[in-house]
Order: structure tokens, then C-alpha cells, then sequence
């Protein structure tokens, strides 16, 4: 049975959206089937990030109406083998979803993929709820700054609260200058909320590049966002990866 992996930030603009591409990517490359879905109804980036904005025609609401089979609404990437995705649709609202319908669309498309990356909505809203429920590994990205970690941190205590247990910590976004500093935020967070940190991901230009041309990291240009979204699949995965807090 595939893992359900939802990940969220406790406020935009950490880089949430373009974690799960690069992280289901780095997935999908290490020879794991892996699908992404877009939680984030009425307000869907996934598939720029991902580079498939012009691939996909259906959204998971069409599966919960009965219109299409899961099958002909997942589409494959073009040029990342094992890696597909599933759109959120456009104009529903988050609180209108059927909760039951997507606890058994999830259920039932465990058994076709290792892995199913969820791409929450930011925030603690209707969607981010929905996401928790049904996952079994929660990632919470948070950017560098104090702020984004306590957002974090309420992220976090949140979805301990909707019943989950394995919650990892990604900081994005960081600078060199900041790894001092961070590291005692970081370890603060973990002490409070028991969360793991999975990965330090530096500030790099690659990825706003990668992004603006709607190309995965992973096909864009060799770097070293790139290689560390790659240690945390490898996490993800099983591997036992070292995690270096001092250096970038």
C-alpha cells in the first residue's frame, strides 16, 4: 500500500508548492511511482511547478461526481517516468469537498502508487484539515525567519491534533549566514513539538528559475536545492541519508 505524504506551511510563501514537485521528482526519479495532488481548490499552482499545466484536462472533483475513472483523470508526466498528477479543481470551495468521497478516492489509489504527495493549501483552513486526515507523513515547510518557524510550529501542533503522528520539519530558503541562528530556532521547534527535521534546503536561484520556465528543479540545471529535495526523497524512502545542520 502506497504512503499519503500532506504537506503544509503554516502561511504562504515558503516554497510549498514547489517542495512537492521537487521532492515527488526526486521520488518519481529513484524508480518510486508517485503521484501529486493538488489540494489547493480554487487556487492550484502544482501544475506549473510541475511543469503540466497543459496536460491536465480533468480534477479530482470529476472522480468524486462519478464523470471519469481515476485512470483517464491522472496524467503522466511527459518526461519524468513514474511521477503523475491529479489537479484540484478550480472553483470549488475547500469547505464543499465530500470528506468521505476523498478518504476513498485516497484509499483506493494507494494501490497503485508508493508514494502520494498531497500539496495542501497553506494555512490551518478546510483544506489543510482534509489533507491531514488522510495522510499518513505530514512535511512542514517553513522558510528561514522566526515567524515563518512559529507558523510552523502551529502547523504542526495542528496536525498532531488531526491524528498525525510522523511530522517532518523542511526549512527552505536558507541562507548561509542564517545556519547559526537557525539551528537553536530549529531546535526549539522539535523540543516543543516533537517533530523531526528532514532537510535544510538553501536559498537558490535555480529553483525561481526553474519555476518561471515551468520546469521541474530536476530536469532544469544541476544544483544544490536540487540535491538536497534529493536527500529528503531518499529520507522519505527509507534510506538512512546524514543530515548536515552546519553546512549547505
Amino acid at each position: 500500500m502506497g504512503k499519503v505524504i500532506a504537506v503544509a506551511s503554516g502561511k504562504g510563501g515558503t516554497g510549498k508548492t514547489a517542495t512537492v514537485a521537487a521532492v515527488a521528482s526526486c521520488l518519481a526519479a529513484l524508480g518510486h511511482k508517485t503521484l501529486c495532488i493538488d489540494f489547493d481548490v480554487g487556487l492550484r499552482n502544482l501544475d506549473i511547478s510541475l511543469g503540466m499545466a497543459e496536460y491536465s484536462v480533468a480534477d479530482f472533483s470529476d472522480i468524486l461526481s462519478g464523470a471519469i475513472s481515476p485512470e483517464l483523470a491522472i496524467s503522466e508526466h511527459p518526461e519524468i517516468q513514474n511521477l503523475y498528477f491529479l489537479a484540484a479543481p478550480p472553483f470549488l470551495r475547500p469547505e464543499d469537498v465530500d470528506e468521505l468521497a476523498v478518504s476513498q478516492l485516497l484509499d483506493k489509489l494507494r494501490e497503485s502508487f508508493d508514494f502520494i504527495l498531497i500539496d495542501a493549501p497553506a494555512g490551518i483552513g478546510p483544506g489543510f484539515r482534509l489533507a491531514a486526515k488522510n495522510a499518513d507523513t505530514a512535511l512542514v515547510v517553513a522558510v528561514s525567519d522566526l515567524a515563518s518557524i512559529r507558523d510552523g510550529q502551529r502547523a504542526m501542533e495542528q496536525l498532531r491534533q488531526l491524528g498525525v503522528s510522523e511530522i517532518r520539519l523542511v526549512v527552505n530558503r536558507v541562507r548561509p549566514k542564517d545556519l547559526r541562528r537557525l539551528k537553536t530556532t530549529i531546535d526549539d521547534a522539535i523540543d516543543r513539538i516533537g517533530a523531526r527535521l528532514i532537510g535544510i534546503v538553501p536559498d537558490d536561484e535555480t529553483v525561481y528559475l526553474a519555476a518561471n520556465t515551468q520546469t521541474p528543479l530536476v530536469l532544469y540545471a544541476p544544483s544544490k536545492a536540487a540535491h538536497r529535495f534529493l536527500d529528503i526523497a531518499r529520507r522519505l524512502a527509507g534510506e538512512d541519508v546524514p543530515l548536515n545542520t552546519r553546512r549547505l
